[in-house]
């Protein structure tokens, strides 16, 4: 299990909030033993909060052409038909998965290929399992082409409580299936919009994990 990169910050004010709390309760509250434990146990409570919520943890990760790969770990919270207006201009099968918090927020890409098209979008932080959340949150959206000319959208979305999205990777870029694309800091969803005729392989409700359960196939 590895820390990952993008909770580093977060980290050093999650130890330096537990040494100040331990300070006060100690040199204040010494004599006070309910609240020196109450003291204790808030600083621990945040430092094992934001270690778990920026763990990477270590997969048999695997490579599988044809097959569309969870981007996230998660619940699968939206199977349904749309009409995607960004990119295809056509309907579109939409997979959506939704992040809690406790669940690894490391987002990876579907499928191997050319990153044909990235844009951040600017938005509100609507619910994450809002209806409208997809079109007016703040998102990213990127879209990947396979060497058969097969393509995948998918959209990073935030949520009533993240607030930071991150994406790495730049337009053309070539990119590998369950290589780490972005983060999203403290819940949210991922977006898939895939072709009508995929073979779906998951069901409402089903956990998935990032890198290794496939969504659909081509």
């Amino acid at each position: 299990m590895k820390f990952h990169k993008e909770g580093v910050t977060s980290l050093i004010v999650a130890i330096l909030f537990s040494v100040l709390v331990n300070a006060i309760t100690f040199f204040f509250f010494n004599d006070y033993q309910i609240v020196k434990i109450i003291g204790y146990i808030l600083s621990a409570l945040v430092l094992i909060i934001i270690i778990q919520f920026f763990r990477s943890p270590q997969r048999n990760w695997i490579q599988r052409d044809g097959d569309i790969i969870s981007p996230a770990d998660g619940t699968v919270v939206v199977i349904e038909e749309v009409e995607e207006t960004e990119y295809f201009n056509e309907k579109r099968l939409q997979v959506s998965v939704f992040m809690s918090p406790i669940n690894v927020h490391i987002n990876r890409y579907p499928i191997s290929g050319n990153l044909k098209y990235y844009k951040y979008h600017p938005g509100l932080f609507l619910v994450a399992w809002h209806p409208k959340s997809s079109t007016e949150n703040e998102r990213t959206t990127a879209v990947v082409e396979d060497n058969k000319g097969r393509t995948v959208l998918f959209r990073q979305i935030a949520g009533a409580l993240a607030r930071r999205i991150v994406f790495f990777d730049q337009e053309g870029k070539s990119v590998e299936q369950n290589e780490e694309c972005g983060f999203i800091k403290f819940g949210s969803r991922v977006d898939l919009l895939l072709p009508l005729d995929v073979k779906l392989n998951v069901k409402l409700n089903e956990k998935v994990k990032g890198g290794i359960t496939t969504i659909a196939k081509f």
